[in-house]
């Protein structure tokens, strides 16, 4: 994970120019994680079906061109666009909830949205407080989420976890699964990097909020207690995908996913990159800029 680190502190960022992130927009082959939970997303930009008996649900709309890409994915599966009833985001930003409306429209799924994220969905993106330029179309959202509130079909409930920061109403998904009968705790973060926030007030550099800095290590908090045997992301580069997808076993393929320590690895290096940030900013520095973690 020790790229990981350098990529969040040294890699300067150019956000929201799908052009500059290829792997947003290139096609991934679906595959299945575990019993009822598949990965249908592109190679970087995350999105994931979980099935059930009564319909499924998706997490994550990514760009506002992604939604054909993600429904030839969830077909390629052999399910059904429509059996979509439920639609959920980690976090406002337009590489993750910018597809949404299409997504609403086609299948008439119902919108759930953490609280302090619900302005800037409904807004396309305007009330954003760092990339207000990153506009999308607005969706309208069914359920007002707070933290620890359940979403639950067919059997399966997820919880919402409130870890702001990323973005003030970042949602943190967890809930059970099982791989061959085996349960398993999946952990699916929203977002935990600081991008351009001014996490600290100096002499003419005010903090971006003024909760900014108290919120990010709140959210480090609890992702630190979470219980976790798979742990995924909004981004395929926070779990490492691509390389586990390249280790994976032929044989039992989803066994490459059931990775605690990785987990408890990646959330340390991203704290250690949001303490250093606020460091040099305490210090009068300016943020540190990242990618490809909008």
């Amino acid at each position: 994970m020790r790229h990981l680190l350098l990529t969040l502190l040294l890699t300067p960022l150019l956000h929201a120019q799908a052009s500059a992130h290829p792997d947003w927009t290139t096609p991934l082959p679906p595959f299945q994680i575990a019993d009822n939970l598949y990965y249908v997303g592109s190679r970087d930009l995350a999105a994931y079906l979980i099935t059930t008996p009564q319909g499924d649900i998706l997490i994550n709309s990514n760009l506002s061109s992604s939604p054909p890409l993600i429904r030839h994915a969830v077909e390629q599966l052999g399910f059904h666009w429509s059996d979509i009833k439920i639609l959920l985001i980690g976090h406002a930003h337009s590489d993750h909830a910018g597809g949404s409306a299409q997504i609403l429209r086609e299948t008439h799924a119902k919108y759930m949205v953490m609280d302090a994220d619900v302005p800037t969905v409904q807004s396309g993106g305007a009330t954003d407080l760092l990339y207000p330029k990153d506009r999308y179309p607005s969706a309208h959202v069914d359920r007002v989420l707070h933290d620890l509130d359940t979403v639950t079909l067919g059997g399966v409930i997820l919880t919402a976890h409130k870890t702001p920061g990323h973005t003030p109403g970042c949602t943190t998904w967890t809930f059970t699964t099982h791989q061959h009968g085996v349960a398993k705790q999946v952990v699916i973060v929203g977002g935990a990097t600081t991008i351009d926030y001014r996490l600290a007030s100096t002499p003419g550099h005010p903090a971006t909020t003024p909760t900014i800095a108290a919120d990010f290590q709140h959210t480090f908090d609890i992702l630190h207690a979470l219980p976790c045997d798979i742990f995924l992301g909004a981004h395929g580069i926070y779990f490492d995908m691509l390389a586990k997808l390249a280790r994976a076993n032929p044989a039992h393929p989803e066994a490459v996913w059931d990775d605690p320590a990785s987990y408890r690895a990646a959330i340390g290096h991203f704290e250690q990159a949001y303490l250093t940030t606020l460091h040099k900013q305490q210090a009068g520095g300016p943020p540190i800029r990242r990618v490809p973690h909008p």
